[in-house]
């Protein structure tokens, strides 16, 4: 009973995980969701950033401390291994969810592209974006990623193994392809904002602190030579340069 239940639990996480991305795709490009980057009822310049720096803080901080090591031990000391990345998947996926709801629109135009011809063109490289990050997880082990394989493996009684050091396709060019894909499609906008550039500032330099300086140094630490050779023959995030 305990190992179905912890089964569902992963279930209902990546499903959850599902929708918090999907939406994301329509909550940054502005269009098909009902609560966008750039919609809802604007408030003072001072309000909007106050919320949406805590929105962002949430995210940042959740998302960072329950992807180190120790809160990994600690977390697993007291429940089951099988649902650690479950949970991860879930409270990251719940902390986007606030702030699809929560987010404040600054709809100050920094830059409008009126070609439309150049509009398509970064309208599809928006889309190449996504793409990256869904085709990046599939390129190791999507379904460790999200937790499905421990889920499953604890309800057939199997032992989950480590997860394997690997370097397919995308991962040759750069170290984390996911990350990559993330900035082209935040940034990739025919129509910026102020809100919606807050937004791409903010998780750009988020995206360089927490690769360069808490996950590197993690997998440095678990991979060990290995990884500090790939480190020197392949970028971290931005293909054709040094690191």
């Amino acid at each position: 009973m305990k190992k179905s239940i912890i089964f569902i639990y992963g279930i209902v996480a990546y499903c959850i995980f599902l929708v918090a991305f999907l939406y994301a795709i329509g909550f940054v490009g502005n269009f098909f969701v009902p609560k966008t980057i750039d919609s809802g009822v604007e408030p003072t310049l001072l309000k909007a950033i106050l919320t949406n720096t805590i929105l962002l803080s949430v995210f940042a901080i959740q998302h960072s401390v329950m992807a180190r090591p120790k809160f990994k031990k600690w977390f697993t000391s007291i429940f089951s291994p099988a649902m650690e990345r479950s949970t991860y998947i879930l409270l990251s996926s719940l902390a986007l969810l606030l702030i699809y709801w929560q987010w404040q629109p600054i709809t100050i135009l920094v830059w409008k592209i009126e070609n439309d011809i150049l509009s398509i063109i970064l309208m599809g490289i928006f889309f190449a974006g996504w793409l990256i990050v869904l085709l990046s997880t599939f390129m190791i082990n999507h379904f460790e990623l999200f937790g499905l394989a421990q889920i499953y493996n604890n309800l057939k009684n199997k032992k989950t193994p480590n997860p394997k050091f690997q370097t397919n396709y995308l991962y040759k060019l750069v170290r984390h392809p996911i990350m990559l894909g993330f900035l082209i499609a935040f940034w990739a906008t025919p129509t910026m904002t102020v809100g919606h550039l807050f937004f791409t500032l903010i998780t750009t330099i988020y995206i360089f602190i927490a690769v360069k300086y808490l996950e590197e140094k993690d997998l440095r630490k678990y991979i060990g030579e290995a990884y500090e050779t790939y480190q020197n023959e392949v970028p971290m995030i931005i293909p054709f340069t040094k690191k």
